[in-house]
C-alpha cells in the first residue's frame, strides 16, 4: 500500500487531470517507449516521459557528452562529459526518478539493427539530428506499424510531427526522399540556440503521453515552430 501510495503523490498532479485520471496513469506506468538520441531533441524527451512515470524507457545512441554539448542537452552535465551519453542519461533518470524502468543502449541505430532495436517498444520518439537516421526509424516504424513522434531543430527553428499512428501518412508521405546531407545545414555548423530543443522536445514529449492516454492527435501534419518571430504555423499533408 506504502509503494501505491508514494505513485499517487509522485504522479498526483497528472491524475488530478480529468482526461488523464488514475486509468491513464496507469496506461503511462505500462507503455514502453524508445528515444532515438540522447542530445538536444532527446534530453528534454527524456526528462519529461521520465517525470511523467512512462513504465519502460530505452534510449539509443552512440555518441559521447562533450562539452559543447550542455548549452542545450540538459539532462547532461560538466561531470558526465567524456562518458557515453546513454551512460550519461542513465544517470540522470536513476537519480530523477527510480522508479521507471530505464534501458540504455550504447548504439549507432542503422537499416540493419532498426527493426530488432524497435520491434519490442510501443511507440518510437526520434530525436536524432540527420536525415539519414531520419529515415531509417521512419521505414522501421512503417514497416512494423509503431506510432513514430518526429522532431527537429535548426538555429531559431523546430519541427514536430506524429507519423504513422492509427492509419496516418509517415515521413516519405510529407518528403519521399532524404535531402542530400550537403545541402542541409546543420547545428555542427550553423549551432542552435539552447531553448529551442527544449521548446520543441516538451511538445515531442506531450505528443507522446496524448497517444498513451488516448487524447487527440493531429495526424499528417507539420507543425513548424519559429521562436525568432514567434510563429506556429501547420502544414497539412
Amino acid at each position: 500500500m506504502k509503494q501505491a501510495n508514494d505513485v499517487f503523490k509522485r504522479y498526483s498532479r497528472q491524475i488530478f487531470i480529468e482526461e488523464i485520471g488514475v486509468d491513464g496513469q496507469r496506461k503511462i506506468g505500462k507503455t514502453k517507449v524508445l528515444v532515438v538520441g540522447a542530445g538536444g531533441l532527446g534530453s528534454p524527451v527524456i526528462q519529461y516521459l521520465a517525470a511523467a512515470g512512462i513504465g519502460m524507457l530505452a534510449v539509443v545512441d552512440f555518441d559521447d557528452v562533450e562539452i559543447h554539448n550542455l548549452n542545450r542537452q540538459v539532462i547532461h552535465k560538466e561531470s558526465t562529459v567524456g562518458k557515453s551519453k546513454t551512460e550519461s542519461a542513465a544517470d540522470f533518470v536513476r537519480e530523477f526518478n527510480s522508479q521507471i524502468t530505464f534501458v540504455p543502449i550504447h548504439r549507432k541505430i542503422d537499416a540493419e539493427n532498426a527493426g530488432d532495436l524497435i520491434r519490442n517498444y510501443d511507440i518510437v520518439v526520434d530525436g536524432s539530428d540527420n536525415f539519414t537516421t531520419r529515415y531509417i526509424v521512419n521505414d522501421a516504424c512503417a514497416a512494423l506499424n509503431k506510432p513514430l513522434v518526429y522532431g527537429s531543430i535548426f538555429a531559431f527553428e523546430g519541427q514536430v510531427a506524429v507519423f504513422n499512428f492509427q492509419g496516418s501518412k509517415n515521413l516519405r508521405d510529407l518528403f519521399p526522399e532524404a535531402p542530400n546531407p550537403e545541402d542541409i545545414p546543420n547545428c555542427d555548423r550553423h549551432g542552435v540556440l539552447g531553448p529551442l530543443p527544449g521548446v520543441v522536445g516538451t511538445m515531442m514529449a506531450m505528443q507522446v503521453l496524448k497517444i498513451i492516454t488516448g487524447l487527440p492527435v493531429e495526424t499528417n501534419q507539420l507543425t513548424i515552430v519559429d521562436t525568432l518571430n514567434w510563429n506556429f504555423m501547420t502544414i497539412t499533408f
